[in-house]
Order: structure tokens, then sequence, then C-alpha cells
């Protein structure tokens, strides 16, 4: 053996080494406190678990002693047999104790749900609202169980983030760890309400986190198993919808449709979309013209909703019935048409009222309805080079669902865990990677993120939009009178000039002033009992500038850890 061989082999020995040291000294002084936040991960998986199970079976024993009804898998079909009063008058009364319940616990009336933990998770540490969660979570149960047209995955959602609040503030955990746990109880929730333990993980990282850090992959990956064991203790192993008739692809000749699915559905899903927010506007300037109580909102939506499902009891609860119909091909043309019109409509009540409930399982509805149609026409006209129509269903049903949560990866995978048909890949990929790209376009890359985007809270865009809008002038701000800033009579002269912020205003409302009148700072003042403003500091632009930049490293270093 040669002299430099030799060295070659001591040098890759000691390096060796040298890693092993590291890996002992890392796992002696961190592997307790990661066990310890294992462990609590684990915990909050199990309690959002429980509660996404509880939630669940709450809506089904409801639904059931409401409709008069053993097996609400087959709800509609049941509900045609009832008199036309009763399905007119239970989603009223329903909306009527839900517009009691919010206008009472909420400031605004609003039902929270995946926005407003997708807002808590980039802006308030992970935190979100506790008391309003609650009630939300309690008129969502409600509304799904008198008739609302929404889904169980939003009041979850946002459930579990009550839960990891509460876990967060006793543990006073920074921000990362608050957002680490949240991301462990979003995941939990979806898993324990769908049985889909990958994509539970993935929805909280890609839709809640918005990030795909390692730190967060395994603590969320320990909630998400142990949400879908305890879903599996109460339902056992089976999949979300049962189906009988696989799709089989012709391949490369058939692709090409999927990929026109794909944009069709982009289309639908912004059409779902744009109904819902139409609805909000509407029902708010209906509601302002009339002066009708904030109570009483939820009562009217109730009735329109009773009307509806007079004539279509198909839009009543999540739906599954009808998307189960969908998926086996067993609704013609016509009717998967006409069903996901009214269904739209619906959910835009619903939703619009302020009753409660997520769009994720609506939208499943949805885009397997128009997935039939799309494939009986598309086997229609080609059937010798066509596959089945059911799979159009399939790819239809994820398409739509990933536009309207902006979520192409979790939303794939949720389809193959609720279906347990993983032969359908190559046609939801292809028909969700369009609907997606398109969509995302025209809204704020979301439902979620554009609901919040109409709230001016600006995070489609990314940190560099919306950390400004978490640092306060009154922590970046320098003394006045000290020798790196302005005098208190030098502020006082620029306030006259109507040049100055309050203490409370946020960098991004302070910053266009330096852009606008080209100053090195700007006086920041409190508005003392009688209105006047009071000079207590000084915002410096390069000081907003430092702060600003701080704040993008954080984020960056949490992203890539």
């Amino acid at each position: 053996m040669t002299q430099s061989t030799r060295t070659v082999l001591r040098n890759q020995f000691n390096q060796a080494l040298s890693a092993l040291k590291d890996a002992w000294r890392v796992m002696l002084h961190r592997g307790p406190s990661q066990i310890q936040f294992w462990f609590i991960a684990l915990i909050i998986g199990i309690a959002a678990g429980f509660m996404a199970l509880g939630f669940r079976m709450s809506i089904a024993s409801l639904q059931a002693y409401l409709y008069s009804t053993d097996n609400i898998l087959f709800l509609h079909s049941h509900a045609e047999k009832l008199h036309w009063f009763w399905i007119f008058i239970t989603p009223v009364i329903g909306g009527l104790v839900v517009g009691v319940l919010l206008n009472r616990f909420t400031d605004d009336g609003r039902v929270r749900s995946v926005a407003d933990v997708i807002e808590g998770s980039a802006i308030t540490d992970g935190r979100v609202e506790k008391k309003a969660g609650i009630a939300s979570f309690i008129a969502s149960l409600i509304t799904l169980s008198s008739g609302g047209s929404t889904g169980r995955e939003g009041p979850v959602v946002h459930m579990a983030g009550v839960i990891s609040t509460w876990v967060s503030d006793r543990i006073r955990a920074d921000g990362i760890t608050g957002r680490d746990l949240l991301g462990c109880a979003v995941a939990a929730a979806v898993s324990a309400s769908f049985n889909a333990p990958i994509a539970g993980a993935l929805f909280a990282l890609e839709v809640v986190l918005r990030h795909f850090a390692v730190h967060a992959f395994a603590p969320i990956v320990i909630a998400s198993v142990a949400g879908t064991v305890i879903n599996r203790l109460a339902y056992g192993d089976v999949t979300e919808f049962t189906l009988d008739t696989p799709g089989s692809l012709q391949f490369y000749v058939e692709l090409p449709a999927f990929l026109i699915l794909g944009l069709i559905c982009g289309l639908v899903s912004l059409l779902l979309m744009r109904s819902i927010f139409f609805a909000e506007d509407i029902g708010t300037h209906i509601q302002n013209r009339l002066s009708l109580p904030g109570w009483l909102r939820p009562a009217v939506s109730g009735a329109m909703l009773g009307l509806l499902a007079i004539w279509f009891p198909h839009i009543i609860g999540v739906g599954y019935e009808t998307t189960i119909r969908a998926l086996t091909g067993d609704i013609v043309l016509t009717a998967a048409i006409v069903l996901a019109v009214v269904k739209t409509v619906a959910v835009a009540i619903t939703m619009g009222g302020r009753m409660g409930g997520g769009v994720f399982s609506p939208s499943l509805m949805i885009g397997a309805l128009t997935g039939l149609a799309f494939g009986l026409i598309a086997t229609g006209l080609l059937p010798d080079v066509s596959g089945t129509h059911t799979l159009y269903a399939f790819a239809g049903m994820g398409a739509v669902a990933a536009a309207v949560l902006g979520a192409p990866i979790s939303t794939t995978l949720i389809v193959f865990e609720l279906t347990g048909d993983w032969q359908i890949g190559l046609a939801v990929m292809v028909s969700v990677s369009m609907s997606t790209a398109l969509a995302s376009r025209l809204v704020d890359r979301s439902f979620f993120l554009t609901q919040l985007e109409r709230r001016n809270v600006h995070l489609a865009a990314g940190p560099q939009a919306y950390l400004l809008a978490m640092l306060r002038a009154g922590t970046v701000m320098r003394p006045l009178g000290g020798t790196r800033s302005i005098t208190k009579e030098e502020a006082q002269a620029l306030i006259e000039q109507g040049l100055c912020v309050k203490a409370s205003a946020t960098l991004e409302a302070a910053m266009p002033y330096f852009d606008r009148d080209d100053i090195p700072c700007i006086p920041v003042v409190i508005v003392d009992e009688e209105g006047c403003e009071d000079p207590v500091g000084a915002l410096y632009h390069v000081d907003a500038l430092k702060a600003y930049n701080r704040a993008l490293a954080a984020t960056a270093a949490e992203e890539h850890s």
C-alpha cells in the first residue's frame, strides 16, 4: 500500500470518527429534548385524532336523529321519502342556532376554518383563536347535521389548531415550536377524519406550514400516524370510498383527454370559489341594506337550502352517496351536470350565509360529477380508444379539490388513500397538475389564501409580502433625543407636516412614507385620551429595513432547517 493511499484512508477514518463524535454529542445534548418534543407531538396527535373522530361520529348521530335514518351514507335516498316541510325546516332551525352561537362567541359572526389556521401559522407563532374556534366547531357540527352543504375538514383543522394553541401556551413555545405543534395537530385531524396518514402529513406541510422543513417532518408524521390509528380503531382499515369498478387507462392515447379535463376542472374550481365569494359579498350587502341582525343571516341561508333540498336532497351534508354514485358511474350525463351546478349553489349559500363547514368534501363531490360528465362525453365520442368513464370521475375529483385547496401533492395522495386504487395515479396527476396550474393564476393560489387576501392578509405572495405586517413601529423605533435620533422638537415639526405613524402601526403602513417623501425617519406617536398625538420615538428607514431582513432570514432558516 502506497503512502498516499494510507494518507487517504487515515483522513477518511478521522472524518468518520469525528462525525460519530459529533452525532454522539448531539444525541446527548439535544436527544432528550427532541424525544420530549416528539412525545408532545404524539399526545397532540392522539388528542386531535379523538377530536376528529368525535366530530365525525357526532355528525352521524345527530344527522341520523334529525333525518330519522339508520345509515347516513344513503341520506339523500332516505330524505326523498320524508315530508317536504321537515326537509325545509331542519336547516332553518340549524341556521338559527348557528347564528345565535356565532354572534354570541365571535366578534364578527364568522366561522373560523383552514384559512385562519394558515394565518395563525404564518403570523401569530402557530396560535389560533380559542373561544371563537370552539364556537365555530360547534356551529359547523350543527350545520353539517341539519342540512348544511359543506365538509367536515375545515372545522376539525381549526379545532386541531385550538388544541395545539392550548399546548403551545402552556409550554410557552416559541414561533418555530408553535408552528410545528400546529402542523402535528392538523396532520392528525386530517388523518383521523379521512383515514389518510400520508395525505394528512403532507397537507399540514403543504397547506398549513407551507414548507417541507426536515425538522417538522418527523413529529408531523408521528402525529399523523396516531390520528390514523385512532380512525382505524373505530372504523377498521377501510377506505372512505369502496369501489367495485376500478378504472383502466388506455395509456398514452387517453392522456390528452385528461389534460383537457384538468383545464375544465380548473375552471369549475374557479366557479366554485368565485360563487362562495360572491355569495359572501351579496349576503353582507343585503344584511347591511335591510339592517338584518347577524344572528338571522344563517337562518335565512338555511331557508334557501331547505327550499333547494326539497327538490335536490343530494345537497344535504357532505354528499358521500352522490360522490360514490359518480365514481361508480351510476349517474347519467344530464343528472351529473345538474347536480354539479346545484351543489355549487348550495355550497355558496351555506358558506355565504356563514353557517360553517369546509370546502374539501364539496369539491370532491363537484369534481367527481364534473369528471363523470366529461368521461361520459369523451368515451361516447371515442369509444375505441377510451377506458371507463369512471376513471374520469376519479381524476375530476382530485383535480377540482386540488385547485380549491391549492395543494396538488396532498390532494393527489388523499384521492389514492380515499379510494385505495393506486392504478389511477397517472390520470389523476395529469389532471391535478393542469387544474392547479390554471386556477392558481386566476385566484390568489388557493381558496384559503384568497380568503385571507380579501381580509388584507397577504400570505399568497410569500414572507416578503406579509412579514412587514408582523413588525410594529413601536418595537423598531429609536427613543427621541438620543445621539442617533431626532429631538422631540424635530419630531413635532414633522408631525405638523402630516408625517407620523402610531406606535401600534405595522411597518407595512410605515414604509410608503419613506418611498413617497424620501425622508430618513418618521415620528412614532401615541394618541392620548384627548386625541392629541404625542411623539414617543422615531422610526428610521434603515432600522425598518434591518428588522425586515432579520425576519426574512429567520423565516428562511426555519424553512430550510
